[in-house]
């Protein structure tokens, strides 16, 4: 390392920083680079990378805004697209600054870190609704947008003494979004979501705002959280009462968060045990959705209990995706090709919403073979307007391959 640099950062993570975003894809930013671009020149791109870098002369393009709808038409939400090379750079102070904030996160805090997913954090919801009567479903109205910066930089200060990581975390905090249209929106607040330091930066934020304080004012009271999504167990009601309030305090101390107040809900995990009622008893956390359902013990017994399945909206957001597929109209293309673009997307839905009760994902991936058939009556003259004689033929095609498409293994045609 050359002693005329300011900063000591290591050529070597800046080139495992650049492995990582590599192997996350992701749209080009302002300036139109795409990972493929910036690799045809790439020992230099990250050498004048890891120069500026260290000599504390970097400084981020704007951020590439792109509004996303929100399901239900609820508004869009805002996310940044960095640059390739911002992309990089911020991955690289994340690999500096979260090894030592690792050690000090809530094992309850699930969101964006190593060893942990949402799938856990759904799992852990399960058996605490099982023990517990009474949930808060926490919703913080315009988290990412809303982020404090100077309470972001204290807290990274807490926890690094390498000068360049502060630095350049403020750099970030306050690098404008650019509209399609080129103007700029400078930014006081908030860290817009799609960036590669944005997460680590929340979780941190979240620690001190609420995992760390909830251990310290009620650390009889359990809960999970994924970033900004938040479920909360009490015993009673009136205790939910009270710890909503309390958490709604102290996220107005912390930068003037503020909950929800139609998202924020008090829910009675009602089952068959449960015999009380209340205004809420079914909630819906990262894309599951827990209420009372019908289940069958290991001895064979029937019972109601509170669990988690697919939500309605993830249900409709995965069959209108099924919907843009119009597999039906690709009569051009082999059953085989549909299988393997099919099956990447699939595969992942199985993965995740399959974990728990994954029946209810069946309707879902029953469309697909609805699809199949209507694209057998397209390619195959002998087929058209005979549903029944298509619907058979396909199922010839399950039988002879099972596991052409991926699933099949749970809904079979």
């Amino acid at each position: 390392m050359s002693g005329s640099k300011s900063f000591d950062i290591s050529k070597h993570v800046v080139f495992e920083a650049y492995r990582r975003v590599r192997a996350n894809r992701g749209a080009a930013g302002v300036d139109e680079q795409s990972i493929e671009e910036f690799e045809r020149d790439l020992k230099g791109n990250l050498f004048k990378l890891w120069n500026r870098l260290s000599s504390g002369s970097y400084f981020p393009p704007p951020v590439r805004m792109v509004e996303i709808p929100k399901p239900a038409g609820n508004g869009v939400r805002i996310l940044g697209v960095p640059t390739v090379a911002d992309r990089i750079a911020q991955t690289v102070v994340a690999m500096y600054l979260e090894p030592g904030v690792e050690k000090v996160f809530h094992p309850d805090s699930y969101g964006y870190r190593p060893g942990r997913s949402a799938l856990d954090a759904v799992g852990v919801c399960r058996d605490r609704c099982r023990k517990t009567d009474w949930v808060i479903d926490l919703d913080i109205q315009g988290f990412f947008d809303n982020l404090d910066h100077d309470l972001v930089l204290r807290a990274v200060a807490h926890h690094t003494d390498l000068p360049w990581v502060l630095l350049y975390v403020r750099r970030w905090l306050i690098a404008p979004l650019q509209r399609l249209d080129g103007t700029l929106i400078r930014r006081d607040r908030g860290s817009p979501q799609g960036s590669a330091i944005s997460p680590l930066l929340s979780n941190l934020f979240m620690h001190y705002a609420f995992d760390a304080w909830m251990a310290r004012e009620f650390p009889a009271i359990e809960f999970e959280r994924y970033c900004d999504d938040v479920v909360v167990h009490c015993r009673t009601e009136a205790m939910a009462y009270r710890v909503r309030q309390a958490i709604a305090d102290r996220l107005a101390e912390c930068g003037g968060l503020q909950l929800h107040p139609v998202k924020t809900r008090i829910v009675y995990c009602k089952d068959g045990r449960r015999r009380g009622s209340a205004e809420h008893t079914s909630f819906t956390f990262l894309g599951y959705e827990f209420r009372v359902r019908l289940a069958r013990t290991r001895t064979g017994k029937f019972l109601f209990g509170f669990n988690p399945a697919i939500s309605k909206d993830a249900g409709k957001r995965l069959r209108r995706q099924i919907r843009s597929w119009r597999l039906h109209l690709r009569s051009g293309s082999a059953l085989e090709q549909l299988a393997d673009e099919v099956n990447l997307v699939v595969r992942g839905w199985i993965n995740y919403y399959g974990r728990f009760r994954p029946s209810e994902l069946h309707f879902t991936l029953h469309r697909i073979n609805h699809y199949l058939v209507r694209w057998i009556m397209q390619k195959f003259k002998r087929f058209r307007g005979r549903e029944r004689r298509a619907w058979q033929a396909l199922h010839r095609v399950a039988a002879a391959n099972p596991t052409m498409f991926i699933h099949w293994r749970y809904v079979r045609p």
